[in-house]
C-alpha cells in the first residue's frame, strides 16, 4: 500500500501511564502501548496536518516486564517528594499503520499527494524519525526502524488470548473530528498470540467528553507542501 508504514519500536524503558494512577502522584504503566501513544510515535516519524495516521495493529515481541523506581518529580512550588513510578522494561514491538487524508481540513487539499507523503514517510523512518521518539514519556527514549510486520519470532507466538482490561484508546481532537471538543475514547483491549488489533477511532463505543477545544489553524501560507518538502530533501 502506498500509504502504509511498518516498523519496529524498541527501548530500555517505557511508561504508558494508566491515568487512574496519576491521582496520588504515582504512575503505573499499562502493560502495552495505547493507540494514542503509538499514533504520537508515528507522528514523530513524520506528520503534517494534511494526513491522519490510523494504527492498525501492534505485535508484542518481548515478554511484558515491569520495574519500579523511586522518582523525585519536579515541584515548581518547592518540596522534596519521592514518588514510585512503575515502568515497562526492555520493550520491543512491531507496528503496522497507515495514513489517510484529513477531510476535516479542506484548506489542506493542495497538499493531498499520497505518493509524496509516502516517500517522505519512508525516508523519515529509515532515518529514525524527524523528531525524537519517546515511549510514553520524555525520560523513556525509543528507537524505530523499518521491518516487515509479522516477521520473526515473538515471545507470545504460542500463547492464547490475553484480556488486558479497559484502557484508554485515544483522544478525539477537533482537528480530526470537525467538532469543537476534546473527547477521550476507551476500549477493552485483547492480545491474541502477541497481536493487538486496534479498532478505528470512530468504531470505539465508549467516549467521554473532556473539554471544549478549537482546532489549530493551518493553511497554504504556513504549511509547506509535501512536494516542496520532498524537493528540499533531495527527492523527486
Amino acid at each position: 500500500m502506498k500509504n502504509e508504514i511498518q516498523f519496529e519500536l524498541f527501548g530500555d524503558y517505557a511508561l504508558f501511564t494508566d491515568p487512574l494512577t496519576k491521582i496520588g502522584g504515582e504512575k503505573l504503566s499499562y502493560s502495552v502501548p495505547t493507540y494514542q501513544a503509538l499514533k504520537g510515535i508515528v507522528e514523530s516519524i513524520y506528520w503534517k496536518p494534511t494526513i491522519v495516521f490510523i494504527i492498525d495493529e501492534l505485535r508484542v515481541m518481548k515478554p511484558i516486564q515491569m520495574e519500579s523506581k523511586g522518582v523525585r518529580p519536579i515541584e515548581y512550588g518547592g518540596g522534596n517528594t519521592l514518588a514510585n513510578y512503575t515502568y515497562l522494561k526492555d520493550v520491543h514491538y512491531q507496528v503496522r499503520a497507515h495514513f489517510e487524508f484529513n477531510l476535516h481540513r479542506p484548506e489542506m487539499a493542495f497538499d493531498r499527494n499520497e505518493g509524496k507523503h509516502y516517500s517522505i514517510l519512508q525516508r523519515a523512518l529509515k532515518a529514525g524519525g524527524r523528531r525524537d521518539i519517546f515511549l510514553g514519556t520524555r525520560e523513556c527514549q525509543g528507537y524505530v526502524a523499518p521491518c516487515e510486520f509479522g516477521s520473526g519470532t515473538g515471545f507470545y507466538n504460542e500463547e492464547g488470548t490475553h484480556h488486558l482490561g479497559t484502557m484508554v484508546h485515544g483522544f478525539n481532537y477537533p482537528d480530526e473530528t470537525g467538532q469543537h471538543r476534546l473527547d477521550v475514547r476507551l476500549w477493552s483491549a485483547v492480545m491474541e498470540k502477541g497481536y493487538i488489533k486496534f479498532p478505528r477511532p470512530e468504531d470505539c463505543k465508549i467516549i467521554r467528553p473532556v473539554k471544549d477545544m478549537e482546532p489549530k489553524a493551518f493553511h497554504q501560507d504556513n504549511v509547506q507542501s509535501a512536494e516542496q518538502l520532498l524537493r528540499d530533501l533531495g527527492g523527486e
